[in-house]
């Protein structure tokens, strides 16, 4: 499923690419007056250094109509707030699919990354003093490290229980995946309770 975001994304961000810089060297082109002498067709607006992007007529058609500047003002606004999502979707942390695993042979084998962020986040929600764990596979599929979200009962030791993080669930982890570093960045979140009351 990543892989089919990561294609489609790079497939989106190739094709407006391609279409705007079509449009910018073409136009640039008609500038520096090339496309008469490359026998462009002559439907093309920009062909000629005298002519502009927006003549007077375009800029100012519909500027005395009420719509028009709430139409430019919500087009704008949902194109920026588009290009703010993408950029965001961007720069977040990505979780892993799979992780290769060295086979010792010459040949690697992938690791799915859901069934390894499962039986981490199983594990340490086994531990004495965890209510609730989950995990999130990161970095890349050669090099992973694991988030791993605790969230600890009233009465529990934050120290000890990353000590059996640390001694027991991550070393596991890497066995499974085969490779002797698997950074992990450990979040502890205290379930809330009421206070006990002595009568």
């Amino acid at each position: 499923m990543r892989q089919a975001r990561l294609i489609v994304n790079r497939l989106l961000l190739g094709a407006c690419g391609l279409v705007l810089l079509g449009f910018g060297g073409t136009a640039l082109l008609g500038g520096l007056d090339l496309l008469r002498r490359w026998h462009f067709p002559s439907a093309w607006p920009w062909d000629r250094p005298q002519q502009v992007l927006l003549s007077d007529a375009d800029r100012t058609r519909w500027r005395d109509q009420g719509w028009w500047w709430a139409v430019v003002i919500a087009a704008l606004s949902v194109i920026l707030l588009l290009a703010l999502w993408w950029l965001l979707a961007q720069v977040r942390r990505r979780r892993l699919s799979e992780v290769l695993v060295d086979t010792h042979d010459g040949e690697t084998a992938q690791v799915d990354g859901r069934a390894l962020e499962d039986a981490l986040s199983e594990e340490a929600g086994s531990l004495p003093g965890v209510d609730r764990a989950a995990t999130r596979l990161l970095g890349r599929s050669t090099h992973p490290r694991t988030w791993l979200s605790l969230r600890l009962a009233p009465h529990a030791d934050p120290a000890r229980t990353i000590a059996l993080i640390a001694d027991e669930a991550v070393p596991h982890a890497r066995d499974a995946v085969g490779t002797d570093q698997l950074p992990t960045e450990i979040r502890l979140r205290a379930t809330s309770h009421r206070a006990d009351r002595v009568l």
